[in-house]
């Protein structure tokens, strides 16, 4: 019996190494790249980029990934929201400008998916939380 236990240790621990896991308790999403598709590396470097301010980056993957035909629906979602919140932010566009693309990008992933939505921080957020509003609540034709 206790070789069998040592036995499935070792197989789970050859397991999470080749999943490129420093430990059992470790292996997290961002530990397994060897799984993802293109496409799931594009949407993760884009937040990735996002999230530390590489704005103009960011933009260029997401547009990227909307242009890809391998990218899935929820991938092309992914991709339009950040788009939304880059140019609600936008500091080289007009107010106007700003806002009109940032309700375009949430048009197009609602067109993709009719029950997309923001969580809640993100949908309260005072640039784009009210643009998403509006553009959730606009009659459908």
């Amino acid at each position: 019996m206790l070789g069998s236990n040592r036995k499935l240790i070792l197989v789970g621990l050859f397991l999470s190494i080749l999943a490129g896991c420093t430990s059992l308790s470790s292996c997290g999403d961002d530990d397994v790249r060897l799984l993802r598709t293109p496409t799931e590396h594009m949407v993760n470097n884009g937040i990735k980029n996002y999230e530390d301010g590489n704005y103009t980056t960011a933009m260029t993957i997401f547009q990227n990934l909307v242009a890809n035909k391998d990218a899935t629906k929820s991938e092309k979602v992914i991709a339009y929201k950040y788009m939304a919140f880059l140019h609600c932010i936008s500091p080289t566009a007009s107010k106007d400008t700003r806002e009109r693309m940032c309700r375009e990008s949430f048009k197009k992933a609602f067109e993709l998916n009719p029950n997309f939505d923001l969580k809640p921080a993100e949908a309260g957020h005072p640039v784009w939380g009210p643009v998403f509003s509006s553009v959730k609540h606009t009659p459908k034709k």
